[in-house]
Order: structure tokens, then sequence, then C-alpha cells
């Protein structure tokens, strides 16, 4: 056995464990740090199977960005997480049931890329042209229609977050975009016409209090 192999081996089982972790973890701070321990071996496996951009973005976006913006959120919401796991010991032997069954199914699909002796070789000008640039022509040739549906099924996901946590509340002030295109220059300004007045200059008085 080579040291990749011992080193994936490795990767492969705190990143179970870390997984194992994020769903039994009774605090919900220590979850999102066991998450973070995942995507983190994640990417190291990315990095024996030579795929740099895969764990350089899965590191830097996930591990840098995602999950420290989610571990803030989580510490300043202060969630009662007691309520929130009552009987989940109860579900467990069904959730793993269902997660074993989508495991196989996703073995099931993804053995033949797994088949090395049937592997299709690189073309040599591919291999020339480094991985983040060969993963940017496939992905905006051949797999472009994907890559939108993808964009399309993410940016549905962002406005129903969006619309699910948006609260009317009766302190805050909003307004009404529908409202500001139907306006008219005449709700917003009146001209009135009025009479002028003009006070009368009072008359001076003199020494002894009486008009001159």
């Amino acid at each position: 056995m080579n040291p990749t192999s011992v080193l994936f081996y490795i990767f492969s089982a705190v990143l179970l464990f870390a997984g194992f972790r994020v769903i039994t973890a009774r605090n919900t701070v220590h979850a999102a740090l066991f998450l973070v321990l995942a995507f983190f071996n994640a990417s190291c496996i990315w990095m024996l199977l030579q795929a740099e951009f895969l764990a350089i973005t899965l590191a830097l976006v996930y591990v840098g960005a995602v999950m420290v913006l989610f571990l803030f959120v989580v510490m300043m919401l202060d969630i009662n997480t007691d309520s929130l796991r009552q009987g989940f010991w109860n579900h467990f032997p069904l959730a793993a049931l269902v997660g074993a069954a989508i495991a196989i199914e996703m073995a099931i699909v993804m053995k033949a890329g797994f088949n090395l002796p049937e592997a299709k070789a690189f073309d040599p000008a591919v291999l020339k042209l480094g991985n983040s640039r060969a993963l940017g022509v496939e992905i905006y040739t051949q797999y472009l229609y994907p890559l939108q549906v993808a964009a399309v099924l993410l940016l549905v996901g962002m406005i129903a977050a969006i619309a699910l946590t948006l609260r009317h509340r009766k302190d805050s002030r909003y307004q009404n975009p529908a409202e500001q295109v139907r306006v008219k220059a005449s709700d917003r300004l009146r001209l009135v016409k009025m009479a002028p007045t003009v006070e009368q200059p009072s008359a001076p008085k003199d020494a002894e209090g009486g008009q001159a």
C-alpha cells in the first residue's frame, strides 16, 4: 500500500466521522465545526485525486466563507436545540436506512466512472491546459445547459429563502415599489394659488407715546 492510499483512507475515515458527528452533536456550534472538518477532509481527498481547482474552491468557498458565516449566525441566534432534537433517536433508524439507500444508488450510478481499465485516455492537448482551464472548457462547452439549470435552481433557492425569512413587523418601515411606479407628478406636487397679503407698516410713535 502506497502513501497515497494510506492518506486516502485516513482522510476518508475522518470525513465519515465528522459527517456522523454533524447530525449527532448536541451543540449546534460543535456540529458546525464538525462540518468544517468534513469539508476540509473532502478538500484533501480532492487534492489526492489531483483536482486542485475543486479542492481550493471547496476550502475557500465553503470552509472559508459559507461555514464561517453559518457559524456566526448560529452563535448569534442562540437557538434552543433541546426542543428541536426531541425524538431524534426514534427517527434515526429510518433516516439511516434512507441514507444507506441513497448511498447505494449513488454507488451504482457512479460505478462506471471508477472503472479505471475502461476509462478513456485524456487528449494530450487537454492535459497541457491544466485542471482549471480544462474544467472551464468542459463546463462552458459540453455542460453549458446543465450549468444554466443549476444556476436557475440556486436562484430559486435564494429567492425562496428570502421569501421565507421575510416578516412584516409593525415597527419596521418599508416601501412598496408598485406604488412608487404608479405615482404621478400631481400626487407628489400640488400648486396652490393664494391672494397676496401685504402688511401695512405701523405708524411711528413720538416720545410721549402718541402717534406722530
